[in-house]
């Protein structure tokens, strides 16, 4: 063979050995532990899927080793990826020696056990395996069964697999599955945005995976006065709705009047909103409302345990987020922003949107997000927070109170 032939059967083996190959699982804290559904957007490409709570996100590239056939009716294994320790569980159909081995990226085996078992479902103790991927294979006289296994575990010790339990029958029933591995395209590099449901709650992580990993949702109760539950987002030590916010009434139930008439908008003194164009189907579920300063004023507008930023709170935002701190809160694309939304990268989930504002009429809207602070600047005019769909830094100014601009919380 030429050597010419043999480097570039090594690189290709190189490639196919090094292709990012993680597994995602999920869990949540905070004033709930479940995860009913994920939805991941890939802000990179662009490519979204939704799953269970408790499936495992797959992310592989375009190449990779071939892997063994998994059948999830008859060999699970959970959790994975494991942290020191996971259970694998399978079915065997019939008597017969049973052999339950590892076997790394390589083929080679790292580890094996030989037993005898009756027909019946089995579950086995798999611990001490070294960081990365690798397979648990189970093999008997009239089956074999091989299912994928990522370990984080940071702790060097002899691998074991050692029985826990076993329900005898007849007649081989599969599995009820419990764990499903869903699989989307990933590039190296690529920013995963996770958002993370479980019921009236919701959580935003983001993300550029280099491992596999635990994303851990921190739920936080985020409802307004017209009970509408708001994904939040943490950045630094800051926790923030990343929606416009929508409601018609203050959080101890008021309703805040709804004005269409524009000199009567302009002539307000007291609380009021509306909805860009006074079209609430076309825009309130993207952009939210559009609220006067009157509204900001009342301390109730957000939902309880949450408040109207100030000044000071929006400067501790962009000084976290250092340059090009607008793109990094806003949504990418143009799908709602003018082009060229200027850096837009939203690596922090806040999806900043750019909802317009009303003044004598309605305006702006695609082009700049303004955004209400609680300072007061006079007795006409207080202060807003600036995203520009043609810069990548924050900005602020004062705006007369009778404006109508969007809001977003901040938590206590």
């Amino acid at each position: 063979m030429k050597k010419s032939t043999i480097v570039i059967l090594l690189v290709l083996a190189m490639l196919k050995t090094q292709a990012q190959d993680y597994q995602v699982s999920f869990a949540g804290i905070g004033d709930t532990t479940a995860v009913s559904t994920v939805k991941v957007d890939n802000l990179t490409s662009g490519a979204t899927v939704t799953i269970n709570g408790g499936d495992i996100l797959h992310l592989t590239g375009g190449v990779g080793i071939d892997s063994p056939n998994i059948d999830n009716g008859t060999v699970q294994i959970y959790p994975n990826p494991m942290a020191e320790q996971s259970i694998l569980s399978f079915v065997a159909p019939d008597n017969g020696n049973v052999k339950i081995g590892i076997v790394d990226l390589s083929g080679r085996t790292v580890y094996q056990i030989s037993t005898m078992l009756a027909p019946g479902t089995h579950s086995f103790r798999v611990s001490g395996i070294s960081p990365g991927m690798s397979f648990v294979k189970v093999t008997g006289k009239n089956f074999n069964y091989s299912t994928k296994l990522v370990s984080q575990s940071n702790r060097q010790r002899d691998s074991k697999i050692e029985k826990v339990s076993a329900v005898k029958n007849t007649t081989g029933n599969p599995l009820k599955s419990t764990t499903s591995a869903i699989d989307m395209l990933y590039t190296e590099g690529d920013r995963l945005l996770y958002k993370g449901i479980a019921g009236p709650y919701s959580n935003i992580v983001t993300d550029v995976p280099t491992s596999s990993k635990t994303i851990t949702f921190n739920f936080a109760a985020c409802t307004d006065g017209d009970g509408n539950h708001y994904s939040t987002v943490e950045i630094g030590t800051q926790v923030w709705i990343s929606e416009n916010l929508r409601t018609t009434k203050l959080n101890d139930g008021t309703e805040i009047p709804n004005v269409a008439d524009d000199a009567e908008w302009l002539a307000l003194i007291t609380p009021g909103y509306c909805w860009y164009s006074n079209n609430a189907s076309m825009y309130k579920a993207t952009y939210g409302g559009l609220y006067n300063w009157y509204a900001v004023n009342t301390g109730k507008l957000c939902p309880a345990g949450w408040h109207v930023p100030s000044e000071e709170e929006y400067r501790a935002l962009s000084d976290y987020l250092g340059s090009n701190s607008a793109g990094k809160i806003k949504e990418s694309g143009t799908n709602h922003w003018i082009s060229p939304n200027t850096g837009a990268t939203n690596e922090t989930g806040f999806t900043a949107l750019p909802g317009g504002e009303r003044y004598s009429d309605f305006r702006l809207l695609g082009y700049w997000a303004f955004i209400w602070s609680t300072i007061e600047d006079s007795l006409t005019h207080a202060g807003v927070g600036l995203i520009y769909y043609d810069s990548d830094m924050m900005d602020g100014d004062v705006y007369k109170k009778v404006c109508g601009f969007s809001v977003r919380c901040l938590k206590d």
